[in-house]
């Protein structure tokens, strides 16, 4: 029987899995990550995945965003299947087409804000379209502080250097990975905005996984993941129902 994929209302996938598989080691060690997962994330959508420790969200994004590999299934970025690529390919496809910011800003510490936001596009050799990288610097409030380095900036600054710089490139989809964990709940809420207006003022796709609550609120869809399947969903979240379904899940886990 095919899994239908979690998929709301109608619009452009900007990526896809469909029925992935992600399976760890052998015999009596191995482990299934990824369970069949079937899901669209869809253009100009901010999508968070939650779910309990272990339940496979982590490995669910750096699939769909080429960091990892999978045992099975599919993986598209657009129109682009990821399985069919080599690893050069793949290189190129991650620098083109996809953003990242992790928890860790790495930045790189001899380098200033602005060298670490346009540092992709130079590595490629591309030049950035100045209007766009002029709107993004805008957005999260760097204009001031371009000519610092890491060490000069709070770690709210920094990890805004990190969101400048996965927008820079115009990337097809941004993935951020628990990218307010290492912030103080202001510094968080003002990175979390700047995602949440580059959705709604650049058209942007963004991907996060999370376990907080009152982040996932930031998003437009929830979705839910549990022994490596997707068990649930939600659209225009709140904290508190958030909450209340994880609740649930960890309940579950204690009596099973």
């Amino acid at each position: 029987m095919t899994t239908t994929p979690f998929a709301g209302p109608t619009t452009t996938a900007a990526a896809r899995a469909t029925d992935l598989t992600k399976v760890y080691g052998e015999g009596e060690t191995r482990v299934v990550a990824l369970d069949g997962v079937c899901v669209d994330f869809r253009q100009a959508q901010f999508t968070a995945i939650m779910g309990p420790s272990g339940s496979g969200k982590s490995t669910l994004m750096h699939c769909v965003a080429g960091l990892d590999t999978f045992s099975s299934g599919s993986v598209r970025i657009g129109d682009t299947e990821l399985g069919s690529l080599k690893d050069k390919q793949l290189t190129k496809l991650r620098r083109d087409k996809i953003g990242f910011i992790f928890q860790a800003f790495n930045l790189l510490p001899t380098l200033t804000a602005l060298e670490n936001i346009t540092l992709p596009m130079d590595i490629a050799g591309r030049k950035p379209d100045q209007q766009w990288l002029e709107n993004v610097i805008r957005m999260v409030g760097l204009s001031d502080r371009l000519g610092h380095r890491p060490s000069q900036l709070s770690g709210g600054q920094q990890q805004r250097v990190a969101v400048a710089r996965a927008l820079a490139s115009k990337p097809e989809i941004i993935f951020g990975d628990e990218p307010t964990g290492n912030l103080d709940s202001r510094s968080g809420a003002e990175v979390l905005g700047f995602l949440r207006n580059s959705v709604r003022e650049l058209g942007q796709t963004v991907v996060m996984v999370t376990h907080d609550p009152v982040a996932a609120a930031y998003a437009d869809r929830v979705v839910f993941l549990a022994d490596g399947r997707i068990v649930d969903e939600t659209y225009e979240p709140t904290a508190d129902a958030v909450l209340d379904r994880m609740k649930r899940f960890d309940a579950k886990g204690r009596t099973s």
